[in-house]
């Protein structure tokens, strides 16, 4: 019985103790912006994560994805309804409806799937370019910007896939906002 205390005892504390520590050390060193939570700063001030999405109601902003927690980071995850789901069907209608009326230029067939379904974390901060590009119409209108120097914006923000082959390309919402707002 001593044996496997003293077993526990030490598995525990390299398990428990000495890895995470080398491993927290490592990544600070080689990876010191990631380590953080790959943090997004402006004027100094913390606005936000690259790898955790918000939501934008302002019309002058592109928006995100649909998320059922609503971008709370606490806890992630989504309802995991089907897509005959009566709830599923009718929150589908209304944020159809709530795009369209948000953005008129748009049909209801053209709206790109990834506005209207969660990401399985409820968290993405990724939409896809033509999910960007979609709203342009709107955000030009509401800032008085030209939809040109928007598209333009779209294609310099817009990450590719990973190594050429792994992922869609996508943009970050939260970094096109910002972009966004530097524009004059």
């Amino acid at each position: 019985m001593l044996k496997s205390l003293r077993l526990c005892l030490v598995l525990l504390i390299i398990c428990g103790i000495a890895y995470p520590l080398v491993v927290t050390g490592i990544s600070t060193v080689t990876m010191p912006d990631k380590s953080k939570g790959s943090l997004i700063e402006s004027n100094g001030k913390v606005v936000g994560s690259e790898l955790i999405g918000q939501m934008f109601k302002d019309p002058k902003y592109f928006s995100g994805r649909v998320s059922s927690i609503e971008y709370n980071a606490a806890g992630s995850g989504s309802n995991n309804y089907a897509p005959s789901n009566k709830d599923m069907i009718e929150r589908t209608k209304k944020d159809i409806e709530a795009f369209i009326a948000a953005n008129p230029d748009v049909k209801k067939g053209e709206i790109p799937a990834d506005l209207l379904t969660n990401s399985g974390s409820g968290l993405d901060p990724h939409i896809s370019p033509l999910a960007a590009e979609i709203q342009v119409p709107r955000i030009a209108k509401t800032r008085g910007i030209e939809e040109a120097k928007i598209y333009h914006l779209i294609k310099e923000k817009t990450e590719e896939r990973q190594l050429g082959v792994f992922g869609e390309p996508r943009v970050n919402v939260l970094e096109l906002n910002m972009a966004l707002d530097q524009m004059k």
